[in-house]
């Protein structure tokens, strides 16, 4: 996309805030710049290059914030047809689904290892804290089923209610 300097100045600064949030929930800052780059600009992939140049950043922080991004599922990686090069972009079909719904194997990991210590460890309250850690897990994995669902009827009404408005955009 091609922007006027005051565009590209203004784009620059939302991905500053925007990303800010992400940092504080935990994502590494280049990588979170980078997601809010891609999501927020309107070109649909981008090479290494055009990530670098967009952020004004060099190739290695593109190279470990995609690795982080990818690994996450937060972006994918393909070819341009006719081309070597690996493109990036983003799940677009449900980007935020993807980002707070497909914890389930995190989760399961928590779960089980909070499980094995609280089998390992003696009575006290160290175990009681991993009991307790194990039962939210297991709660929390269910809620985030129930939660999909919830998001998957959702997301069709909305997409039904866009294609009757004629456009879907509409927040």
């Amino acid at each position: 996309m091609t922007y006027t300097d005051e565009e590209r100045a203004e784009l620059l600064d939302y991905v500053e805030r925007f990303s800010e949030i992400l940092v504080a929930g935990g994502m590494r800052r280049m990588s979170a710049r980078l997601f809010t780059y891609v999501l927020a600009d309107d070109t649909v992939s981008y090479t290494a290059a055009e990530l670098a140049e967009g952020l004004d950043i060099s190739l290695a922080a593109v190279s470990g914030a995609v690795r982080d991004l990818t690994m996450a599922g937060l972006l994918a990686k393909g070819r341009r047809p006719g081309t070597r090069a690996d493109v990036y972009q983003l799940n677009e079909d449900d980007i935020w689904g993807t980002i707070f719904l497909n914890r389930t194997p995190f989760l399961d990991r928590y779960r089980a290892l909070a499980v094995e210590g609280a089998k390992t460890l003696p009575p006290g309250p160290g175990r009681e804290r991993l009991r307790q850690t194990a039962d939210f897990m297991d709660f929390w994995l269910h809620e985030l089923e129930a939660v999909r669902e919830r998001w998957e009827v959702y997301r069709g009404e909305r997409r039904a209610a866009g294609r009757e408005r004629g456009s879907g955009s509409e927040a």
